[in-house]
């Protein structure tokens, strides 16, 4: 399956709750924090309440 990496690129900080316990399961802990992921639905749901503060790309 493809993989994707994502990419925090803007401050949890002001953020609400629930973005936040998002990127935790993401697995963001930082700014400029990279991991990479399986391109799966619920990987890319996750990745679409947040992605103001994320950047995706193909790995």
């Amino acid at each position: 399956m493809a993989q994707i990496k994502i990419k925090q690129i803007k401050s949890r900080i002001g953020a609400p709750a629930v973005q936040k316990r998002t990127l935790d399961a993401l697995g963001l802990r930082k700014m400029n924090h990279t991991v990479v992921k399986e391109d799966t639905p619920s990987v890319m749901g996750m990745v679409t309440k947040v992605h103001h503060l994320v950047e995706v790309t193909k790995a």
